[in-house]
């Protein structure tokens, strides 16, 4: 894939992360759980918005030439 910019222990991270906030927000019945769904999107796509605003990557992918 083209776009990617997180690696592999990034995208993990992510993932627990964003599943503990979600489930917090299940938990306590709050809205602010939603915000979990950022870290959880971003590691689907193995894309961050703003790892490519910054220019920064943590892919050990081949960059396109």
């Amino acid at each position: 894939m083209q776009n990617m910019n997180i690696g592999g222990a990034d995208r993990l991270i992510r993932a627990i992360i964003g599943t503990a906030i979600l489930a917090a927000g299940i938990h306590y019945e709050r809205w602010w759980g939603l915000i979990g769904l950022v870290p959880l999107i971003t590691a689907a796509f193995n894309f961050c918005p703003l790892y490519h605003i910054l220019g920064f990557s943590t892919c050990r992918c081949e960059k396109p030439k």
